[in-house]
């Protein structure tokens, strides 16, 4: 049987040429939050599909704008690499005779590959002599594989929506108007969609005179696009944009708002960017300023600027893709518009705080949480339970006022969302339930947290700062994580529809950077059982899932925040499975675990202690009943004493969460530990004092896996001595 092997030989060409290429994408205005993942995907899949065409080349780069998405690769080979294909076949003593003619096996073998006999190769292999067909391609140009792969490479793009706008089927964010490819500063030719491909740029919509522009390579391609009203760099736009910005704002004695967001947007809204300042109406300011600042950011894209004291200015900066000529029209159109927004937020506002938020909480019966877990009514109830119990045990000593702002907040969180306001800007849930609480007269900390609730928004956002307003959040994502997984709607794979995973890290955060010292796994079961109490059928083993789901989450972040060792924190984590999961007290264990491995009386302990582990393992004896008459050696009954010494120490330590104490005290072990094995003989003959030794071991093991599992820890490598030698 033949066994086929390519291989790639980089065997360079005796005159070697780099030229670049050049490619644009003309389209109808691209949304511009499509254009960076745009440029990134074509980015990706050029390199890949030069790879895959044996073409090697220089670093590519990316430029795009809302009419634009541009590649340009330098260096590129003036031929691809050539390709050296191997097939192994027959075995010489099997391909030639006793007198050395070719047998059948060889003339079939050479058939096959199109090679006559005399071209086969004799190679020596492990396996002995063997004849291998090799065939050698040389590499084809460049320039007629450019074609083919630019196709291939439009072809691939991918957009979260896409559309058809001619015969030829094709679907593409918006539709292309012209194709620019260039290589060895010659147009390449070749067609996609409809439109072909040629060395003709356009520029600016209403900047330029829309005539072609003849482009031969990078250099005169950025340079004529910048005569014809094009900066065809984003980050050169981006620069552009912070000065205006920043010059603006100083001119008015005022303080940007930074937001990167908004300038990522403008970035890719404008080719040619012309920043310029607005006013609204005075009699606007009455709204909040979140309204106001949020009405300008996602309906207009529009920049706020601030007071030295922190106050919204009446004013707003817009970036505009136009010239100063046009600056007056433009404001003025800018500012009739934002007047209409304005006009509208104020007609909701007023119209919401005719009702208090108590009086809506009803109305949230009529908002469906998910079909399978009823209202947002029923989701509020569930978090109000949850809040009985979560507050009560973090507040110590226990402040029955404190409890009841919890729950309080907890009914009026989500009221919000029945009114006009929200509907018109979700973004500002929760932070406009905050503002009306305070015109509603409800306390302080209530109001708080009500606007903070839905924090962090992300892995790094930050957190709720006050008390309540971490409790309801840790209630709320508590409430939709368990009840998600109470009726089997779990994240799988890369498919995470509820943001389980968002939300269970954020609680885990919440937890550990705020210090909420308490058992999940118990706040869990109070999830659950919240859940059946509403006759909603829940999954038997949800509490099981749910606490694998919550130690990842909390194995991630002892990872990747805390950067502790994967065998460390597999050492507290299973520590956590038949005791309290308290993500707070865990990290702590896992700290200090890590500070005390580096000692070097450490790694002698940890191989005691899996030698106490490995033989009561080995022999399935778990009990730890040690009869003191039966210790007959000086170094077992040594080791006893300091066991009883050290199980007090232990004790006192733990309940007071000196972790540090409790090692160092576990270190002392060392010396009676080695002295056992050396002196003590386990396996004896006599049954009575062998279990009783197993016994002695036990209680060790146990003493140990008060702290964490030991077992799991990987011993470090001493300095000095290699991996393997």
């Amino acid at each position: 049987m033949s066994r086929r092997t390519p291989s790639r030989r980089a065997t360079p060409r005796a005159n070697p040429r780099s030229q670049e290429l050049l490619f644009e994408i003309g389209t109808e205005e691209l949304p511009s939050q499509f254009i960076p993942s745009a440029l990134s995907d074509v980015r990706d899949r050029a390199l890949h599909l030069l790879k895959d065409a044996r073409i090697s080349h220089g670093e590519p780069k990316t430029l795009g704008t809302p009419r634009r998405l541009t590649l340009v690769v330098p260096d590129l080979a003036d031929f691809q690499e050539p390709l050296a294909t191997e097939a192994m076949g027959p075995s010489k003593a099997v391909a030639f005779d006793a007198q050395g003619q070719p047998t059948r096996a060889a003339t079939g073998f050479a058939a096959s590959h199109g090679l006559a006999v005399a071209a086969l190769e004799v190679r020596t292999t492990p396996k002995g002599e063997y004849l291998f067909a090799v065939k050698r391609e040389a590499g084809r140009k460049t320039s007629a594989l450019l074609p083919d792969l630019l196709q291939n490479l439009l072809g691939q793009l991918s957009f979260p929506k896409a559309m058809r706008w001619n015969a030829s089927g094709v679907r593409f964010a918006r539709p292309i108007r012209w194709l620019v490819a260039v290589h060895e500063r010659k147009p390449i030719r070749f067609s996609y969609a409809g439109i072909t491909g040629n060395d003709r740029t356009y520029g600016h919509r209403f900047l330029s005179s829309n005539k072609a522009l003849r482009v031969t390579d990078f250099k005169i391609y950025v340079k004529s696009l910048l005569s014809a009203g094009v900066v065809a760099d984003p980050e050169q736009r981006r620069s552009m944009i912070v000065g205006q910005l920043e010059r603006l704002a100083k001119k008015r004695r005022a303080r940007l708002v930074r937001d990167e967001a908004l300038l990522e947007q403008a970035v890719y809204t404008v080719e040619m960017p012309y920043a310029l300042a607005g006013e609204f109406d005075r009699r606007y300011l009455v709204l909040p300023k979140e309204v106001l600042m949020t009405a300008m950011k996602e309906h207009q894209g529009y920049f706020s600027l601030l007071a030295e004291d922190g106050a919204l200015l009446p004013v707003f900066i817009t970036v505009t893709n136009m010239a100063a000529a046009q600056e007056s029209s433009i404001r003025a159109g800018n500012e009739r518009v934002l007047a209409a927004r304005l006009a509208d937020a104020k007609f909701f506002f007023d119209e919401d705080r005719k009702r208090a938020l108590v009086d809506r909480v009803e109305q949230l019966k009529g908002i469906v949480f998910h079909q399978k877990l009823g209202t947002v009514y029923d989701k509020v109830q569930r978090m109000i339970k949850i809040t009985a119990v979560l507050a009560p045990s973090l507040i110590i000593p226990h402040d029955h006022d404190r409890v009841l702002k919890c729950s309080r907040a907890s009914l009026l969180c989500k009221a919000d969302l029945t009114t006009g306001m929200v509907r018109e800007f979700p973004d500002l849930q929760g932070v406009l339930g905050g503002i009306y609480a305070r015109y509603d007269d409800e306390d302080e900390e209530v109001s708080d947290a009500i606007s903070e609730h839905y924090l962090p928004k992300s892995a790094e956002d930050s957190l709720p700062i006050s008390f309540a307003g971490r409790i309801v959040s840790i209630a709320d994502r508590l409430d939709t994580v368990t009840s998600f997984f109470a009726v089997r709607l779990v994240p799988s794979g890369s498919q995470d529809p509820y943001a389980l995973r968002r939300h269970a890290y954020a609680v885990i955060r919440i937890l550990l950077e705020a210090g909420l010292s308490l058992d999940l796994r118990q706040l869990i079961e109070v999830a659950l059982q919240v859940v059946k109490e509403q006759g909603i059928p829940t999954d038997e083993d949800a509490d099981q899932k749910l606490y694998y789901f919550f130690v990842e989450r909390l194995r991630y972040y002892l990872s990747v925040v805390c950067q502790i060792p994967e065998d460390l924190i597999d050492a507290v984590l299973s520590f956590s499975q038949d005791n309290p999961f308290n993500p707070v007290d865990l990290r702590h264990r896992a700290e200090a675990l890590q500070i005390f491995k580096e000692r070097a009386e450490f790694v002698s302990l940890l191989i005691g202690y899996k030698r106490a582990v490995n033989i009561t393992k080995k022999e399935k004896y778990y009990d730890d009943n040690v009869m003191e008459g039966l210790l007959k050696e000086d170094a077992e009954r040594k080791l006893y004493y300091s066991l009883q010494e050290t199980e007090n120490r232990v004790s006192s330590s733990l309940q007071e969460r000196k972790y540090h104490e409790v090692l160092e005290t576990l270190v002392s072990l060392k010396e009676p530990i080695d002295n056992f094995f050396d002196a003590v003989m386990v396996m004896v003959e006599d049954e009575a004092i062998r279990k009783n030794r197993l016994a002695l071991l036990t209680k060790v093991r146990k003493l140990f896996r008060r702290y964490c599992d030991f077992s799991v820890i990987s011993e470090p490598i001493p300095p000095g001595k290699l991996v393997g030698v």
